[in-house]
C-alpha cells in the first residue's frame, strides 16, 4: 500500500523557518529585500549560494527563497538553459548539413519522438511535477524535527521502483521498435532505418527517467546549476556522434549520440545530488530511521497522463505529416524548434519558482504561491509574446540564417519560416499551460482537471489536423497545434481555484491583455522594418530591434507588470554592475 506525504507539515517539532514565513506574509523575505522584486534582476553569478546563514551541509533547514537568491538561480538557469538551447540550435543545422531534409532525417526524427516523449515525461514535466512537491514536503518535514530523514526516506522509497519500471519501459521500447514505427509514421518510405535509430534512442528512457530524478531532488533542494546544464551536456553527445560517426553510419549516428547524451546529463547531476544527500537532518541521529515512503500513486498517474497527453501532439503532426510528401516532418521539426525557443525562456522563470510555490503550499503558506505564481504568469507572458512578435516578424530571414546551407536549400527555408509562423500563433498558449500546470500540482496531490484540459485540447487538435491537412499541407497541421494548446490553456485557467492555487482570473486576463496588444504593434512594425532590406541578417537586426523597442514601449505605456518589473530589474542589475565596475 501506497504511503503518502501528510498534506500539511507537522507541528510537532522544533520549526526552523517561522520568522521567514512571517517576514513573507508581510512582504518582506528573510533577507530583508523586498518581496516584489521581480527574479530576473541578477546579483551574483552562483545560483547554489544559499540565503540565509546556514552552514552547508549541518542540517539546519533554509528559510523560504529570497527574491535575491531567485534571481541569481534565474540567472544561472537562464545561462545555461541559453546556452542549451543554441547547442540545440547547432544540433539541428548540422543535421540539415549532413542529412538535409529528406527521407533519412524524417527517419530519425521518427525515432526522435521516443526522446521527445522520455524528455516531457520525466525530465520537464510530468516526474517533476510528481517529484519537487514530494521532495518539498520530505524537506519541509524535516525542518520540523520529523523523526529520521524525511529526504532521505522518500530517495529509498522512490528511486529503485522508477529505475526498475525505467529499464522495463526502455526495453519493450527496445523490442517493440518494429511496430512503434509502423504505429508513429505508417507512410515512412525507409521504415528498417527508423526502427535502428528507434532502437538506439530507446535507451534515452532509463537516462532521461534518473536524469529527471536527478533534476527533481536538485531543484527541491534549490541547486539550480547542475539540472540546468543538462541540455548543454545532452546536446554535446548528440553534437558529437552526428560528426564523428556520421560518415560512417549515416543519420543513424544522431540516434547514438541520443544514447551517449542521455548519459552525459545523468552524470552532470549525480555529484550534486550526492552532496545533497549526505547532509544530515535536525533530528536524524536522536531518532529511528523513518519507513520508506513511495510516491502517491494518484499524482504519479495524473502528472503521467497529462505529460502524455500533451506530448501527443507530436504524434498527432508525425502521423499527419508522415502522409505528406517526404521533408514534410523535418520541415515541421525545425520550424518547432526554433519557434518554441521564445517559450522555454519564459517557462524558465517558473521552473525556478516552482519549487518556492510548492514548499509554500507544503508550509500551508497560500498567499505566498498565489503572488508568486501571479508574478510568474505576466513576466513569462511578456517574455513569449516579445519573442512571438520577433518570430512572426522575422521568420524567413531566422531560417535562413540557421539553416539554408548544405543540403538545406531555399524551398526548405520558405517552407519551414511559414510553418514557424503559423506555430508562433500558439507560443502564448504554450507558456499559460506551463505555468497554470504546476499550480495544479504544486500542492502534491493528484488531479485529473489539468488532464481533462490537455485532452480537450488534444481532441481540437486531432480533428482541425484531419481537417485540414489535405487541404493547407504542413500548415493545416501547425494551426491545430496552435488551436488546440490554446484551448488547453484557456480551461486551465477557467479551472483555476479551489483545484490549484486560487490565482484570481479575472485580474489575470486583464494583465495578459496589454503585453498581447503591444505584441501584435510590435509584429506589424518589425514586419515592415525587416521588409526592407535584402540581406538577411540586416532584416533580421532591423525587424528584431523594432520589434523590441516597440513591444517595451507600448507595454510599459499600457502599464503591463510583467513589463514594468522586467525593466525596472534590468535598471537595477545596470546600477549594481556600474558600482562594481567603479
Amino acid at each position: 500500500m501506497t504511503v503518502t506525504p501528510p498534506r500539511t507539515p507537522r507541528t510537532d517539532g522544533p520549526a526552523s523557518v517561522p520568522s521567514a514565513r512571517s517576514a513573507a506574509r508581510s512582504g518582506e523575505t528573510a533577507d530583508g529585500t523586498d518581496g516584489t522584486a521581480d527574479v530576473t534582476a541578477a546579483t551574483a553569478p552562483d545560483a547554489d549560494a544559499q540565503e540565509g546563514g546556514g552552514k552547508q551541509g549541518s542540517g539546519v533547514e533554509l528559510p523560504p527563497a529570497s527574491a535575491r537568491f531567485l534571481a541569481r538561480a534565474t540567472l544561472v538557469t537562464a545561462v545555461l538553459s541559453v546556452a542549451g538551447a543554441l547547442l540545440g540550435l547547432v544540433r539541428d543545422q548540422a543535421l540539415a548539413r549532413l542529412f538535409g531534409a529528406g527521407s533519412d532525417t524524417d527517419a530519425f526524427l521518427v525515432a526522435w519522438t521516443v526522446p521527445e516523449f522520455a524528455a516531457t515525461l520525466l525530465i520537464e514535466d510530468g516526474l517533476a511535477f510528481a517529484l519537487i512537491p514530494a521532495f518539498s514536503m520530505a524537506l519541509a518535514r524535516r525542518s520540523q524535527g520529523a523523526p529520521g530523514d524525511p529526504v532521505r526516506a522518500l530517495v529509498a522509497g522512490t528511486l529503485p521502483r522508477l529505475s526498475l519500471a525505467f529499464v522495463a519501459v526502455g526495453a519493450l521500447f527496445i523490442g517493440l521498435a518494429p511496430q512503434l514505427v509502423e504505429v508513429l509514421a505508417p507512410g515512412l518510405p525507409d521504415p528498417a532505418l527508423a526502427v535502428d535509430c528507434t532502437r538506439l534512442t530507446a535507451t534515452c528512457v532509463v537516462s532521461f527517467g534518473l536524469a529527471g530524478y536527478c533534476s527533481a531532488a536538485l531543484r527541491a533542494h534549490r541547486r539550480y546549476g547542475a539540472p540546468a546544464a543538462i541540455y548543454v551536456a545532452y546536446n554535446v553527445g548528440i553534437i558529437t556522434g552526428m560528426f564523428v560517426l556520421g560518415g560512417r553510419w549515416g543519420v543513424r549516428s544522431a540516434a547514438a549520440g541520443v544514447a551517449v547524451g542521455g548519459l552525459l546529463m545523468v552524470l552532470v547531476q549525480l555529484p550534486s545530488l550526492l552532496g545533497q544527500l549526505r547532509k544530515r537532518g535536525v533530528a536524524e541521529e536522536a531518532s529511528a530511521p523513518e519507513e520508506a515512503r513511495p510516491l502517491d500513486t494518484l499524482l504519479l498517474t495524473t502528472v503521467l497522463l497529462f505529460a502524455l497527453c500533451r506530448q501527443s501532439q507530436v504524434l498527432i503532426e508525425r502521423f499527419l505529416a508522415s502522409q505528406l510528401p517526404a521533408g514534410a516532418i523535418s520541415h515541421l521539426n525545425y520550424a518547432q524548434k526554433v519557434a518554441q525557443m521564445p517559450m522555454i525562456l519564459s517557462v524558465m522563470v517558473c521552473t525556478v519558482t516552482f519549487p518556492v510555490v510548492a514548499r509554500a503550499l507544503a508550509e500551508g503558506d497560500t498567499e505566498r504561491a498565489r503572488t508568486r505564481v501571479e508574478r510568474d504568469l505576466a513576466l513569462a507572458a511578456c517574455v513569449v509574446l516579445l519573442g512571438t512578435a520577433a518570430v512572426l516578424a522575422c521568420s524567413p530571414q531566422i531560417i535562413e540564417l540557421l539553416f539554408q546551407r548544405g543540403a538545406f536549400t531555399a524551398k526548405d527555408t520558405a517552407a519551414t519560416a511559414g510553418v514557424m509562423r503559423v506555430y508562433a500563433l500558439g507560443l502564448l498558449g504554450q507558456t499559460l499551460v506551463g505555468v497554470l500546470v504546476r499550480s495544479y500540482f504544486s500542492a502534491g496531490r493528484g488531479s485529473w482537471y489539468p488532464v481533462a484540459a490537455m485532452a480537450s485540447g488534444i481532441v481540437a487538435t486531432s480533428w482541425i489536423g484531419a481537417l485540414s491537412v489535405g487541404a493547407w499541407g504542413v500548415y493545416g497541421i501547425a494551426a491545430a497545434n496552435a488551436i488546440g494548446i490554446t484551448v488547453t490553456a484557456f480551461v486551465l485557467l477557467a479551472g483555476m481555484g479551489p483545484r490549484s492555487v486560487p490565482v484570481e482570473v479575472r485580474g489575470v486576463l486583464r494583465e495578459l491583455s496589454r503585453p498581447v496588444r503591444a505584441a501584435l504593434v510590435a509584429t506589424l512594425a518589425g514586419l515592415f522594418a525587416a521588409g526592407r532590406f535584402a540581406d538577411p541578417l540586416s532584416g533580421l537586426a532591423a525587424g528584431g530591434l523594432t520589434v523590441t523597442v516597440v513591444f517595451l514601449l507600448l507595454g510599459r505605456a499600457l502599464g503591463s507588470q510583467g513589463i514594468v518589473s522586467a525593466l525596472r530589474s534590468v535598471r537595477s542589475a545596470t546600477r549594481r554592475f556600474s558600482h562594481v565596475r567603479s
